[in-house]
């Protein structure tokens, strides 16, 4: 069995559990009801370092487990998050107000990605590489990184701490796991508790519960990490780079998005209309892939806008355990409040208000906009909240010209009756991911996960994952001798 949320609010740190010795905590509230689920008290900048100083210990020897052994400690993660499936669905409920469904989605994902670092423990395969001088042989190998400075965001706490914690891990790294504030367990030390129960040795997973308003840069500063992971908006994301960047530390940074579902001409209204409101409005549009603005061309723009306006009338928003709920409370009234922001700036830029969703506390109800002006700033910003923007355009040299018009560039959707049209489509995209005839909202453990342009640096999952949290060394072998100049 699972602790609830209080025996979980704590630090976890080389193996043990213990309160943090910052003078302030942080309150983990249910963003649906407002109850009071646990309170913190923050890391400081000594638990942060503790936290990497045991990773470093703990990290060579657990590079050299058998890999085998490994594989067996997730095969033993993954059943617990089989059997306990269900505590741990109630928690992503009450601690982000992610629905039901939301709430199935995340853990299914998570499965997955736990089945593949099982995978992925066995795959730092080596190579021999032929040498133009006589006698020698070059071996090269593929080696952890070291220490890994995890730090993720609060729409998928779970999946996306245990996406690259997992990986990590399973490559024969160590682990210091900063989750967000607004997610603290789920995104952190129920993870953590997971690991411990099913054996990992101590210092591998360590996780602090902090702020940077308590420890400022340290957490990216450490001297001891080697890679930086991060997950959440650009400019957080520009900075990481910047800090990572002046110690030559790598980073993997999957960052915001406004991403565009596109219906051409020839497009299956009534399936694109499905997918349509499925990419706006999952997770209260909480999601970084999610379709920003669903562009639609003139010819078919009356119909599909009318059943799109129809079926986002459908859509319930409320108490995010109800089974029939889709839409839930976003993470926090100050997300509440820049989703209200974001309508009346449209409004008073001359937009069209086809259906407008009423904000009570942190549940927002779906909106539909559409007029958008072309140079508003709404159309190449990321809007992380249920609100559509509806765009017409007039063929697709058009459309690719609008999707194309923003500094993001992570996913996208095409929908039409021609595949090899769509593909053609989505080749000139610049993004790192596109779907034809497919919602925007798609990871799976073995294709490249990553965006272009401001949506981030690198790729995760398959084999780009081996690049993301290993390096390469060569080693070289003279079997002979060589003849030197001198």
């Amino acid at each position: 069995m699972l602790s609830g949320f209080t025996d979980l609010a704590q630090q976890y740190i080389d193996g043990e559990w213990r309160p943090g010795t910052g003078s302030w905590d942080i309150i983990d509230f249910n963003p649906y009801d407002g109850e009071k689920l646990a309170s913190i008290t923050i890391a400081t900048v000594d638990e942060v370092d503790d936290a990497y100083r045991a990773a470093a210990r703990a990290q060579r020897e657990w590079a050299e487990t058998n890999p085998y052994t490994r594989r067996a400690l997730f095969e033993k993660v993954l059943r617990l998050v089989e059997e306990r499936e269900g505590e741990i669905t109630e928690m992503i409920i009450a601690e982000l107000g992610g629905t039901r469904m939301k709430a199935g989605l995340e853990l299914r994902l998570a499965k997955e990605f736990l089945r593949e670092a099982a995978h992925l423990a066995l795959s730092s395969e080596g190579r021999f590489l032929p040498s133009p001088v006589d006698g020698k042989e070059n071996r090269l190998y593929r080696v952890p990184v070291g220490v890994v400075g995890v730090i993720s965001p609060f729409n998928f706490p779970f999946l996306l701490s245990v996406k690259p914690v997992a990986a990590a891990l399973a490559l024969g790294n160590a682990v210091v796991l900063k989750p967000h504030q607004d997610t603290p367990v789920c995104g952190g030390t129920l993870i953590a508790k997971l690991f411990e129960d099913a054996g990992l040795p101590a210092g591998l997973l360590n996780v602090v519960l902090t702020d940077i308003a308590e420890i400022g840069d340290a957490f990216i500063e450490h001297p001891v990490p080697r890679l930086i992971s991060f997950t959440g908006s650009d400019k957080v994301g520009r900075h990481i780079a910047t800090v990572c960047a002046a110690q030559l530390k790598r980073t993997v940074l999957e960052l915001g998005g406004n991403s565009a579902l596109v219906v051409l001409d020839d497009a299956d209204v009534d399936y694109a209309v499905d997918a349509a409101v499925f990419s706006r409005y999952a997770d209260q549009g909480q999601v970084c892939m999610g379709a920003n603005r669903v562009l639609v061309d003139r010819s078919v723009a009356d119909e599909f806008t009318e059943k799109f306006v129809a079926k986002v009338r459908t859509l319930k928003t409320g108490d995010p355990s109800d089974p029939h709920t889709v839409i839930g409370p976003v993470i926090n009234s100050l997300q509440a409040n820049t989703i209200s922001a974001v309508i009346e700036q449209a409004v008073s830029e001359g937009a069209t208000v086809l259906v407008r969703g009423a904000t009570a506390d942190n549940l927002v109800e779906p909106s539909v906009l559409t007029d958008v002006p072309a140079g508003s700033s709404l159309l190449h910003r990321e809007i992380f909240g249920p609100v559509a923007l509806l765009v017409p355009f007039d063929g697709e040299e058009e459309a690719v010209r609008i999707v194309n018009d923003t500094p993001y560039g992570l996913s996208g959707a095409v929908h039409t009756t021609d595949i090899e049209r769509g593909v053609a489509f989505a080749k000139r995209v610049d993004t790192g991911m596109f779907h034809v005839n497919d919602g925007t909202i798609h990871d799976e453990p073995l294709v490249p996960f990553g965006g272009e342009k401001h949506s981030g640096i690198g790729r995760l999952n398959g084999e780009t994952t081996l690049d993301a949290f290993t390096t390469l060394k060569w080693i070289s072998v003279q079997h002979g001798r060589t003849a030197f100049p001198f």
